[in-house]
């Protein structure tokens, strides 16, 4: 038997198959998906299994070391995939498998095999040797002993005797609790009981929970009930009439959380239209690709899980995609209401252990719904029945580093694999994306009206120009203050947006200008109050905030733009009874923080909640009937074509979080370009408007969805090196594309410099070029060398979402 393996080594030497020899002992055990050891040059090093075949044309082979897994952690539908996105992305394939693991596997393991509860005498004799010292023994242990063990280990692991524990840098163990339970039947018990002398009345106790209950029970629980100490429990396990054992529990994130079990709720005529299409598709087994255009609070929610009642009553599993921002908690809620322990719930939040052990549940079916972020799109389910990517709009589903994959990309692709609906769903969809649904390559549902009959909330839109010339140098114009007092007054709540952290977005020194910049970064510090210091947003540096300018030593020294910090330090000022609840990267850091802070929120514990894009989306409260936007421009002039786009989105979405219940809502932009379309077209909720228009300045620009666009980024510690590395690649482009493309560049990226390291970019603009993928992996090839030496990086993103 010959095992066909990637190795992890990425870069382009290693980028293919290796030929290794499966040893005897290993042949019932190696199958494709499984992680193998193998002699790679002088080290020994981890591989995936792609393929089994019996013969090779290498004439020195060597085998394999050792495996990893009994069971494949990648199915074979995941390896065809990686193979696809190796394609697509022109990464190498071991990043596309790793990517699709939890980190706990990414990571140095040490591996144990573990007997089950009380499954010894389930096993063979032969096992049974391994299993004298405990129900756990190292991988190390059971090599030295022989590998014949090796195919009797993976019989029992299917039989669900024993299962394999990856500790990872001793860091990751799986979590056990010491149980106990009775050890002899009852009527044994009741005779002990009878037989104890009066002074043993802590041991009655304890036998009597254990006459009256036959479940095994937590030590700590028993003790707290019964009011035994551990002594007492002890004696009698001496005794032989209990038994104590550790056992594992997965590490559940939501373990203090009681989910209230929710029903189906009566859809309205329109919610009915949009999910009849989607169940046909169910049932039918066929993949189609549906965009649920409903505007903030028309219930796609609610289409979602009863479309996902449908795909579970046929015996199959659903994937649920949501914006990171640690999962919308009340989106999570939702879905643990509805499906109860039937979720999986992956994101950042979590401790690498809590994703492992979710990760297993998928991978043990103990699970059929998946609530992620990006990467639950490779939950490693074998029967899936529908994919929905909800706010498919959201830049998160792109992930910036190799594999550079666009979650929706991923969703289609398995959606045909499995024949099942793709549900894209979102008020602002992309441009792409409804231009696809327009043309007929998607599925249009539109939802058009919220779910209550409510009217969508009236936008005030506040030329702050104007409010300047009249004097009002506050960051707060006339019209959001009067409304936030009459909100205070009729104890409603306010939601209040900027986007951006900090106290000021930068310093400068009013003698002679001088604005302290990071020294590793092209870029202006953010002062933060509460720490005092000024800080690099891209590489971490801070530094104490200067009392004199470090060029003039002038005392003038002040602050420009505001940060959430000031705009909470300023509501104190002029609403000093507000109740403020402040969101952002900095009050966030902190397991579970999102959740504490909406959910004091909810309980009405504040007046104000004044966040970054983190609260522009999923909120759903009653009592918020007020929305103020303090800068509306600060997107909007970044160099990015899609800015006016994602300034539309960003507007839309947090005005949706006005008045979506009985009371009536307001939305108050403050703006100092009122006149500029994707601000205007958002007073008037006209997303169909704003479509058209903006399709003409990319028409015109020529950018997607009129061209595809391809962004080669190279940096270097040298400015030198990265000028001539751009020039030669560019040149290379321009001789190789057909004259219809569009290639632009070499230039300075956006951000010329961050962590000391210079960036040069060129943009390829394209309609149909075949054989770009293969130039551009050429450039990869070219400079392999010196990239493998460390100091140049060339990134190539073939759909880019980032061009800063």
């Amino acid at each position: 038997m010959i095992a066909k393996v990637v190795v992890d080594v990425p870069s382009g030497q290693t980028d293919r198959l290796f030929d290794y020899l499966v040893p005897k002992e290993l042949e019932e055990v190696v199958q494709n998906g499984v992680r193998v050891v193998v002699p790679f040059g002088p080290r020994q090093i981890q591989g995936f299994v792609v393929q089994i075949v019996d013969e090779t044309n290498v004439s020195k082979i060597k085998p394999i070391s050792d495996i990893l897994d009994f069971l494949p952690v990648l199915t074979e539908e995941l390896l065809e995939l990686g193979d696809w996105l190796t394609l697509k992305t022109l990464c190498y394939k071991v990043s596309a498998y790793q990517v699709m693991l939890p980190a706990a596997m990414r990571s140095k393991v040490k591996k144990n095999i573990r007997l089950l509860d009380s499954k010894i005498d389930q096993i063979s004799e032969e096992l049974k040797n391994l299993f004298v010292n405990g129900d756990t023994v190292g991988w190390e242990d059971v090599v030295k002993k022989g590998r014949h063990y090796f195919p009797l280990i993976q019989k029992e692991i299917k039989l669900g005797n024993l299962e394999v524990d990856y500790v990872v840098k001793d860091k990751l163990s799986k979590k056990k609790q010491r149980f106990v339970r009775a050890a002899v039947s009852k009527e044994e018990l009741l005779l002990t009981i009878e037989a104890l002398s009066t002074r043993a009345d802590k041991q009655k106790k304890a036998l009597v929970f254990f006459v009256e209950h036959e479940e095994d029970i937590l030590v700590t629980d028993l003790l707290s009930i019964t009011g035994v100490t551990r002594s007492t429990i002890k004696t009698l396990v001496e005794k032989g009439l209990l038994v104590e054992e550790d056992k594992e529990i997965y590490r559940d994130p939501f373990a203090e959380r009681t989910f209230k079990q929710t029903k189906p709720l009566q859809l309205t005529s329109l919610q009915q239209e949009a999910l009849n299409p989607i169940s046909q598709s169910i049932e039918i087994n066929k993949h189609d690709t549906f965009l649920l255009h409903g505007v903030t609070g028309s219930g796609k929610t609610e289409v979602y899980l009863q479309a996902i009642d449908k795909v579970l009553a046929r015996g199959k599993e659903a994937i649920v995609l949501v914006p990171e921002i640690s999962l919308t908690p009340q989106m999570v809620t939702r879905f643990k209401g509805r499906f109860g322990s039937k979720v999986a719930v992956l994101h950042s939040g979590l401790s690498m252990g809590e994703k492992y052990d979710e990760w297993r549940k998928i991978q043990r079916k103990e699970v059929d719904v998946v609530v992620g972020a990006r990467s639950a799109i490779f939950a490693p389910f074998e029967n899936l029945g529908i994919i929905i990517i909800d706010e498919e709009h959201e830049g998160s589903y792109k992930q910036e580093e190799n594999p550079r994959y666009h979650a929706k990309d991923v969703a289609i692709y398995r959606g045909k694999y499995y024949n099942c609906p793709v549900v894209l769903g979102s008020a602002t969809p992309s441009l792409e994306t409804y231009a696809r649904a327009k043309k007929g390559v998607y599925t249009l549902l539109p939802l058009v009206e919220r779910v209550n009959k409510s009217e969508m909330p009236k936008v005030d839109i506040v030329d702050m120009r104007e409010e300047l010339k009249e004097g009002n140098r506050s960051m707060f114009s006339r019209s959001l203050f009067e409304k936030l007092e009459e909100r205070l007054n009729k104890g409603e709540q306010s939601v209040l947006f900027l986007n951006r952290r900090g106290y000021s977005t930068f310093v400068m020194c009013r003698d002679c200008g001088y604005v302290p910049t990071c020294p590793h970064c092209d870029i202006s510090l953010t002062f933060h109050r509460n720490s005092n210091t000024l800080k690099c947003h891209y590489c971490a540096y801070e530094e104490r905030m200067p009392s004199t300018c470090h060029e003039c030593e002038s005392e003038h020294i002040r602050f420009f733009g505001s940060g959430t910090q000031k705009v909470e330090e300023e509501l104190a000022k002029v609403l000093p009874h507000a109740r403020v609840i402040r969101m952002d990267v900095d009050t966030t850091r902190k397991k579970g923080s999102h959740e504490k802070l909406l959910d004091a929120f909810g309980e009405g514990q504040a007046d104000i909640l004044l966040g970054t894009q983190m609260i522009a989306k999923g909120l759903d409260f009653p009592n918020i009937t007020l929305v103020g936007v303090l800068a509306a421009d600060t997107m909007l002039y970044l160099p990015d074509f899609r800015a006016s786009e994602r300034t539309f989105q960003l507007l839309t979405q947090v005005s949706g979080r006005a008045g979506r219940h009985e009371k009536e809502g307001e939305v108050v932009v403050q703006t100092y370009t009122p006149e500029h379309y994707s601000i205007e077209l958002v007073r008037k909720h006209d997303y169909i408007g704003f479509f058209h228009h903006e399709m003409n300045v990319r028409k015109y620009g020529g950018y997607p969805p009129y061209y595809y666009v391809a962004l080669v980024g190279v940096s270097h510690p040298e400015l030198t090196k990265v000028i001539q590395v751009t020039e030669k690649i560019t040149t290379f482009i321009k001789g190789e594309v057909s004259e219809q493309a569009v290639v632009l560049g070499p230039v300075a990226s956006p951000i010329a410099r961050i962590k000391d390291r210079y960036r040069y970019q060129c943009l390829i603009k394209y309609k149909n070029e075949p054989r770009l993928p293969e130039i551009l992996k050429e450039v990869q090839q070219h400079f392999q060398r010196e990239m493998s030496q460390g100091d140049l990086y060339i990134s190539i993103d073939m759909n880019p979402y980032m061009f800063m």
